[in-house]
Parts: C-alpha cells; sequence; structure tokens
C-alpha cells in the first residue's frame, strides 16, 4: 500500500494518486505542533518536512519527485507526456515550474508577511521573493493564452503542480489572480480527482472552509 505522509505540498500527491486511480493510505503529519515526537514519520525523513511517501522498499520526498515517481512506477499515464510528444517540453518546464518557479518563492512570501517576527515582516527578502514569483507567473499566463491546460488542450500532472502553487499563493502570499488564471483553475480544480483528493486531505479541507469563512467575513464588513 502507497503511503503518503502528510498533506500540504503532498496535496500535489494525493490529487495524482486520485486521478490515477490508485489505493493509497494518507498519514497526517502535524508540522505545528512540532514532529519531534513523531518518530515514525521522523525515522521516514529525519529532515521533518512533507510530504514523503513510502511504496513498497521505497522511500522518497520531494513532491514533484514523487510524482514523477508515480507515474513512472504505474504509469503509462495521459498525466505524464511521452518524450515524442510535441508538448513533451512544456509539460517538462510547467511540472518544475510549479515548485521551482512558484511555489518556492511564494512560501518565502508567506514566511515573510506571517512567519517572520513581527519585527522582520515584509522586508527585502519577501519583496524580492515576490519579484520572482511574478516575473515566472509571466510563463504560465504566456502559455495560458495558447491552450486550455500548460502543455497544451491535454489535463497533466503539470497542471498539478501550477494550480497547487497558484491556489497557496492566493491563500497565503496575497496574489489574486487574474481573469485567465482564475479560468484556468476553474478548469482544473472542476474535475473529479481534485474533489476526491480535497476530502481525502481533511487538515487542507478545513483550512480552506477557514479561510474562506474569514474572507466572507471581512467582505460584509466594509
Amino acid at each position: 500500500m502507497i503511503t503518503v505522509f502528510g498533506e500540504g505540498r503532498g496535496f500535489r500527491v494525493v490529487w495524482l494518486l486520485e486521478e490515477m486511480g490508485l489505493p493509497y493510505r494518507l498519514r497526517p503529519v502535524d508540522l505545528l505542533s512540532g514532529v519531534e515526537n513523531d518518530s515514525e514519520f521522523l525515522a521516514i525523513n529525519p529532515a521533518g518536512f512533507i510530504p514523503a511517501l513510502v511504496d513498497g522498499d521505497a522511500t522518497m520526498v520531494e513532491s514533484i519527485a514523487i510524482m514523477e515517481y508515480l507515474m513512472a512506477r504505474y504509469g503509462p499515464t495521459p498525466l505524464a507526456l511521452a518524450q515524442h510528444d510535441p508538448a513533451f517540453a512544456l509539460y517538462q518546464q510547467f511540472l518544475h515550474l510549479g515548485e521551482a518557479g512558484l511555489m518556492g518563492f511564494s512560501f518565502m512570501v508567506f514566511a515573510d508577511r506571517a512567519l517572520a517576527p513581527q519585527a522582520d515582516q515584509q522586508g527585502w527578502l519577501g519583496g524580492f521573493a515576490m519579484k520572482l514569483f511574478e516575473s515566472r507567473r509571466q510563463l504560465v499566463n504566456r502559455q495560458l493564452a495558447h491552450s486550455s491546460y500548460l502543455a497544451g488542450e491535454t489535463f497533466t500532472a503539470a497542471d498539478i503542480s501550477v494550480t497547487y502553487a497558484l491556489q497557496f499563493a492566493t491563500r497565503n502570499s496575497g496574489v489574486t489572480l487574474n481573469d485567465v488564471e482564475q479560468s484556468y483553475v476553474a478548469r482544473t480544480t472542476g474535475r473529479a480527482a481534485y474533489g476526491r483528493a480535497m476530502d481525502a486531505c481533511q487538515a487542507t479541507k478545513a483550512w480552506v472552509e477557514r479561510l474562506e469563512a474569514s474572507r466572507n467575513a471581512s467582505s460584509n464588513e466594509v
């Protein structure tokens, strides 16, 4: 049985598993309360970050690497384009851009605004990270001007990668999606597998519902 440790970026992995119809077990990891007492998880990933995956004798961390492993191990799947596909380069680019080019910088902005001591918030590094995020975001918008998805007209794992990053940015980093991005996210998150992943990831679902309730309350006060 495939076991996924932790939600967060692990949501990408769960969404992929739902798309592929693979059985799995989601094992919660509570980073907020600290992982120093979670000996089972630390035995899997001594670095203490999520997600992690255990599949038989295979143990992995890093969400994009896990996705590539699952598609290679249990494919073929239309979620991963073949090397001979004309859109293979686009697929590869946006699969990794979702983490290295978007999510990484968005998380730095979030850390600067919410996790840093109050006296250190809104600092130079956070502003620089936002500029880098915005530069990579332009690549997404340029591609979506020509196609429904990032590798063409077919939904792939690259869309899982980038959708998660865009959602994180809107929920945590003060980013507002433009009309093109909103339509794109509506397409990707309208998939049945996304809904099943949200139902499986109860901590993520509850967190999103709290954010939406808070925003609705703020809007009603204006």
